[in-house]
């Protein structure tokens, strides 16, 4: 007997055809056992993508488990910050392969490097399925910051701390083989280090305790577009408001261009233009779960929240159906056939692309 669900489902419906939600379709093994370090390294391909950091937010739930990772992708392309959900199947291991619990990384508050499957949503932060979590050795510390004076010794950073959000100045040494690149990946030298430039550095273990500490790092992070971020980086997002709570709206729908985001969370205050179709303005209460609505927004390093620039809201609302999921030869794999009113007639059925839905 074939097993069917009624729905009630939030949705946009676009005429027997719907937008997939893009994702990296790319396929990865599962982690295999692991029993040492050079195995460890060795089974987790180098086509996996990686964050190392620390846990920043744990969640569990009737939903299951969620860990956010806050620190800096292992390779260019990787997240600096990323929402994983632990399934059974996650590997969870110290460097030596022996097996760790969860909740004791995040109760010591351990260093990590988290492997992930490619297939990770479009959003802020990226979401997706934990394949191998390994518990590091050694601590680190992690700071964005400005470069405030290059000396024989290394660069003098003033900046905000990831982990504890306290301001910090720090004198830190480069190790002779520091990774140094900028936003997009490319590798920089040493030498292209200047006072002035946005960075994000990694350091540790050790911090020497003089005016100011001192650190080594093997690690930065350049941002070598910081007078034209506000330019550059303005996106926006055609959707369906599907959340507002404490001054953030959640918006899920088609990206104004290409690399914007199809899921994002914005924060909304005073500074938040919101106007209607025809350019009246409107005030926050206005914002209300299910309007179509169009947003611009400057996109942000993690884990900062993007802030809402603009909001035009839509004169429509997301239409609303109920029925019952069937299967049909009709629909992609993203997609879902709903025969409207549970009956016999297929005049009125739909297939639409679901954000979200409630059994």
């Amino acid at each position: 007997m074939k097993k069917i669900y009624k729905v009630l489902a939030t949705a946009t419906v676009l005429a027997m055809a719907a937008l997939p939600i893009a994702a990296n379709a790319q396929d990865v093994p599962p982690a295999s056992a692991h029993t040492g370090q050079n195995n460890i390294m060795n089974q987790v391909k180098k086509s996996v993508p990686g964050t190392m950091g620390y846990i920043t937010d744990f969640l569990n739930d009737k939903t299951g488990k969620w860990i956010t990772v806050t620190g800096r992708g292992l390779a260019a392309t990787d997240q600096q910050e990323i929402k994983l959900s632990i399934s059974k199947d996650t590997k969870i291991i110290d460097a030596k392969g022996n097996q760790v619990q969860l909740q004791t990384i995040v109760d010591k508050h351990k260093a990590i490097k988290a492997f992930y499957s490619p297939n990770i949503t479009k959003s802020l932060p990226a979401q997706g399925s934990a394949l191998t979590i390994i518990v590091q050795d050694n601590d680190l510390a992690g700071m964005d910051g400005t470069i405030s004076e290059v000396t024989k010794q290394g660069i003098l950073v003033e900046g905000i701390n990831l982990y504890n959000d306290s301001e910090e100045t720090i004198l830190l040494h480069l190790d002779p083989k520091a990774k140094i690149i900028d936003q997009n990946g490319s590798t920089l030298k040493a030498s292209d280090l200047k006072a002035g430039m946005s960075i994000r550095a990694f350091y540790g273990p050790y911090v020497a305790l003089s005016m100011p500490p001192q650190s080594s790092t093997n690690y930065i992070r350049v941002n070598m577009n910081t007078e034209n971020n506000d330019q550059e980086q303005v996106s926006g997002i055609n959707g369906i408001l599907t959340e507002m709570k404490d001054g953030r709206i959640t918006i899920s729908g088609k990206p104004a261009k290409a690399g914007d985001l199809e899921y994002v969370v914005l924060a909304v205050d005073g500074d938040t233009k919101i106007v209607d179709a025809g350019g009246k303005s409107l005030t926050a209460e206005a914002l209300k779960s299910g309007l179509r609505i169009e947003a611009e927004y400057v996109s942000v390093i993690y884990p900062a929240l993007p802030h809402a620039d603009k909001i035009v809201v839509s004169d429509t609302t997301a239409p609303k159906v109920e029925g019952t999921i069937t299967a049909s030869e009709r629909t992609s794999k993203d997609q879902l056939h709903i025969n409207v009113g549970s009956d016999q007639s297929t005049d009125n059925d739909i297939i639409i692309n679901i954000s979200r839905i409630h059994k």
